[in-house]
């Protein structure tokens, strides 16, 4: 049961004009901030580094961004197998990860990628508004190479 003094209930007026006609009626809840709801938002990938990490962003926000490849494999009811390749791009924000990520990533290294997936817009070379989604990265651990 929740307590009164946590949980408003606001009745707003009925609506009309639905796809059926009927009026509806919808109650808003109000939480104390003390008591937000959690979420989850995690992400978590082992793939091959596509490319170098190239640094981006400005100086008081740099960010170091780098494509990792990922793999499905599955097999047709003829027999064949077939890879599928995922292309993710990935951000570094955390100031020392970042630097880490910049100096010692490099093109082919196989890594583990922890973080949190993030969409945002960005416009072409029209002007037409493009979305991306990335994964911030907040922990990425490096394989040993046999080199």
């Amino acid at each position: 049961m929740i307590r009164p003094s946590l949980l408003k209930l606001i009745t707003k007026t009925p609506l009309t004009g639905s796809v059926t006609g009927q009026a509806a009626r919808f109650a808003t809840q109000q939480v104390e901030p003390s008591r937000m709801e959690k979420t989850l938002n995690e992400v978590k990938l082992l793939g091959r580094v596509g490319g170098e990490p190239q640094k981006r962003g400005t100086e008081e926000h740099p960010v170091v961004i780098f494509s990792l490849a990922t793999h499905t494999n599955y097999k047709y009811d003829t027999g064949e197998f077939v890879q599928r390749t995922d292309w993710h791009r990935i951000c570094v924000f955390k100031p020392s990860l970042r630097d880490t990520v910049y100096t010692y990533l490099k093109k082919g290294q196989r890594i583990y990628v922890s973080g949190r997936l993030t969409y945002g817009e960005i416009k072409d070379e029209e002007g037409n508004p493009r979305t991306t989604t990335s994964i911030v990265a907040d922990d990425v651990i490096f394989f040993q190479t046999s080199d």
